[in-house]
């Protein structure tokens, strides 16, 4: 036990340390969300009207900017999660990957202090991004923020387990952003970060609640308040948010090793 954690704490404290020396990778990883809730906020928030929760089209409502913020922290965590997973492909030409697989260490090990530290670093800088949120009039009740505070981890690392599952699988960085493109910019669109699952065709309802990021999304929206009110109708009560995140992180983490056990 004490190897698996010193090992798996190396390797979480590799990712820290590489990740704040990379100045390009931090200002690629918080800097696009920003600009585009900034820009999309902006230019969408005479366009859309999102009803608050409760009454639901009576007292006040969010504007898009507001209904946005937490999708806006979801593709924090996702660009961050894609940042900090693309590093094994480049550990892998480097020869680091190597010689950490021929050392006398568990893949449990491996993959949780990679999974680790992409979640520490999504975590960390999705909370920097959270400070806005009083400066557009969104509170969080005290006893929603311990709840929030969990989803953005249980988030941040499904997100990175799937990052690592994805990365272990190809040998390109160029691969890697083309699957980026094809499947998790649009797992997020559909995660009801863009618009709520109310508004949207039946058929696409379906294909949003069986995306595991929507839950995640979701409770995120129900922890933030407008006037009081919810900024956005949940999707589903917040336990089963909480378990249905909880599971696809442990199902990411799971499908990792047994790639990583794979020669």
């Amino acid at each position: 036990m004490t190897i698996f954690l010193l090992s798996a704490g190396t390797l979480w404290q590799r990712e820290l340390v590489r990740f704040f020396r990379q100045r390009s990778r931090v200002v690629g990883a918080l800097g696009p969300p920003i600009l585009f809730w900034f820009l999309i906020g902006s230019g969408l928030g005479k366009s859309f009207h999102v009803a608050a929760a409760g009454s639901f089209a009576e007292v006040s409502s969010a504007d898009y900017m507001q209904y946005f913020f937490p999708g806006t922290i979801a593709l924090i965590v996702l660009f961050t999660a894609i940042f900090s997973t693309i590093s094994i492909i480049e550990d892998r030409h480097e020869g680091f990957l190597q010689s950490v697989l021929v050392a006398p260490l568990s893949r449990e090990s491996l993959v949780l202090g990679k999974i680790a530290g992409g979640t520490t670093l999504a975590f960390v800088q999705a909370l920097i991004f959270l400070c806005f949120a009083p400066l557009i009039g969104i509170t969080i009740h005290p006893l929603h923020l311990v709840f929030l505070l969990i989803m953005m981890v249980l988030v941040s690392f499904g997100l990175t387990g799937l990052g690592f599952f994805l990365a272990w699988r190809l040998d390109s960085t160029q691969g890697f952003h083309a699957i980026m493109n094809l499947f998790l910019i649009p797992m997020w669109l559909l995660s009801g970060a863009l618009f709520p699952l109310s508004g949207a065709p039946q058929w696409l309802r379906w294909v949003m609640r069986i995306n595991p990021l929507t839950y995640g999304v979701s409770a995120l929206q129900s922890s933030f308040s407008v006037q009081g009110h919810p900024l956005s109708p949940a999707v589903a009560a917040p336990l089963p948010c909480l378990v249905i995140t909880a599971a696809f992180g442990a199902l990411m983490f799971g499908v990792s090793v047994a790639a990583a056990r794979q020669r």
